[in-house]
């Protein structure tokens, strides 16, 4: 059965369960991947000055032909929400009150529900407040209600609802309806592109892609081609798709989330020189981009700055307190020596997943990578479990493979680090993280007296060696605690016969 929501009688959608709505539309399916090796140039930001004006005069939703016209309030933070542009918290307060306002005098108003409905779904995003989604809900499911057909917008925010809070099956069925309505919008596109690779799809994430471009061009088509091309792999394509976005992005609320995701990029390619400046202008230029103050906690760590890093960190969760950051946080004071005050950000992870599952969204991947580490690894390969069948994403991959090894089913294991680090079976990231996790599951499987004996004759030291030399190589800084188990690892395996011929790191 197609995961896609249903209307009933009302009109008031309905998620099903069973399986993932297929893809709908042609459209020409091109690669769109640009020339290796190309060189990132930053660009003046002036370039994108005019930018917010091409975003302003296309609004999903339309122009309302009666009725008195668009408050002048909140209408910056509508241009961005409506072209798929991060807007600012201040500016997003702003939308939200002057809905309320306008929907008290005029409750029968569609557009203005699917508008307020998508402006909470932002802030939800922006301030981690999960609370934000169960209200953008109910706004949305009110749109549908008052105009039950041909309501493309509520569909679209229904769509980017559902990727926050991690269900991305339901996405895809949202925004296949949307798709369905207006296949010409390009703003129909991001939705189904996040829920596609939330899947793991990401062949048909780059099939979406490809029809966004023949579509529209401009750095939030550029920030979402370059989250496609991290995810194959294809990270020198995918910082400069960011180094155009920032050069073109015109409110700072936009340029700094694009240079957040540029830091991103560079921290996982191990440069945290580059990562941390690119993290520092992210949060000059909008004081309230809270992924890059996280990020300026990851790389002033790595740095040895551990005083910056914790503060950096500490103000982060404050102001968007996401369960990641509490992991992140946590596993740095536990590198430190400091576990009393890591037990306290672990049991804030818990409290924020429990909060967050209140509201509808799914933190088990989050959860399950927590408790294989620091907790149960039996109820992580439970959790992991669920998550996989509603997202078999990379991500969940290389977490349900990790939790299997933790709990000491390494054999079983294998096959999902396999899945998360092989780009012939959907793994094109290149993840310092995943590469350590596949190499210590394939210690464990070579070493004697294993479980599965004839694997152990296999396996061998080869691979294990090859794949923990990786993650290091990739980024020698990727967790205050991981790194010294691979180094202490790769001492104790020593180096490769000769036999063992040059590392194959494909």
């Amino acid at each position: 059965m197609d995961d896609k929501p249903q209307e009933t009688g009302g009109g008031k959608p309905q998620e099903t369960g069973g399986g993932r709505p297929q893809e709908t539309g042609g459209g020409n399916e091109t690669r769109g991947r640009a020339g290796h090796g190309r060189r990132v140039r930053w660009r003046s930001a002036a370039a994108g000055c005019a930018v917010l004006g091409g975003v302003l005069v296309l609004l999903p939703w339309g122009h309302r032909a009666d009725g008195p016209p668009e408050p002048a309030l909140g209408a910056r933070a509508r241009a961005a929400v409506a072209g798929g542009v991060p807007a600012s918290l201040p500016d997003l307060e702003v939308l939200v009150e002057e809905r309320e306002r306008l929907l008290k005098e005029r409750p029968k108003d569609a557009e203005s529900w699917a508008v307020l409905g998508a402006a909470l779904v932002e802030q939800g995003r922006r301030l981690a407040d999960p609370a934000r989604y169960s209200r953008a809900e109910r706004a949305l499911r009110t749109s549908l209600k008052v105009r039950p057909r041909g309501n493309a917008g509520a569909l679209r925010a229904l769509a980017a609802l559902a990727n926050a809070r991690g269900d991305h099956s339901a996405a895809l069925g949202w925004g296949e309806r949307a798709l369905k309505l207006e296949p010409k919008r390009w703003t129909t596109y991001p939705p189904l592109i996040e829920a596609y690779a939330g899947l793991g799809d990401g062949e048909a994430a780059g099939r979406m892609l490809d029809r966004l471009k023949a579509l529209r061009s401009g750095p939030a088509v550029m920030a979402r081609a370059a989250a496609v091309y991290r995810d194959k792999g294809w990270r020198e394509d995918a910082a400069a798709q960011l180094a155009d976005a920032v050069a073109a992005s015109g409110e700072p609320a936009e340029r700094a989330s694009y240079l957040e995701r540029a830091g991103q990029l560079a921290w996982e390619r191990g440069d945290r020189e580059d990562a941390l400046r690119h993290f520092q202008e992210a949060v000059r230029v909008d004081p309230d981009q809270r992924a890059a103050q996280a990020g300026q906690g990851r790389a002033l760590a790595s740095l040895g700055r551990n005083a910056e890093a914790l503060s950096a960190y500490r103000t982060a969760l404050a102001r968007r307190p996401l369960p990641e950051y509490a992991l992140e946080l946590g596993e740095l004071y536990e590198s430190l020596g400091l576990r009393q005050a890591a037990r306290v950000h672990y049991d804030l992870l818990r409290s924020l997943v429990r909060k967050a599952a209140a509201h509808g969204a799914d933190g088990n991947l989050v959860l399950g990578r927590f408790e294989a580490d620091h907790g149960d690894p039996r109820a992580a390969v439970r959790r992991l479990r669920t998550a996989w069948e509603r997202r078999p994403s990379t991500a969940v991959a290389d977490a349900l493979g990790w939790a299997l090894h933790r709990s000491g089913r390494s054999g079983e294991a294998l096959e999902f680090a396999v899945r998360a680090t092989e780009g012939t079976h959907g793994g094109g990231v290149r993840s310092a993280l995943y590469a350590f996790h596949r190499g210590m599951i394939e210690l464990e499987l070579g070493r004697e007296g294993s479980p599965l004996p004839e694997r152990s004759r296999e396996l061998g030291g080869g691979p294990a060696r090859r794949h923990l030399r990786e993650a290091l190589s990739i980024n020698p800084y990727f967790s205050p605690l991981r790194v010294p188990e691979a180094k202490a690892a790769l001492e104790r395996l020593g180096e490769p016969p000769v036999e063992d011929g040059p590392p194959d790191w494909s």
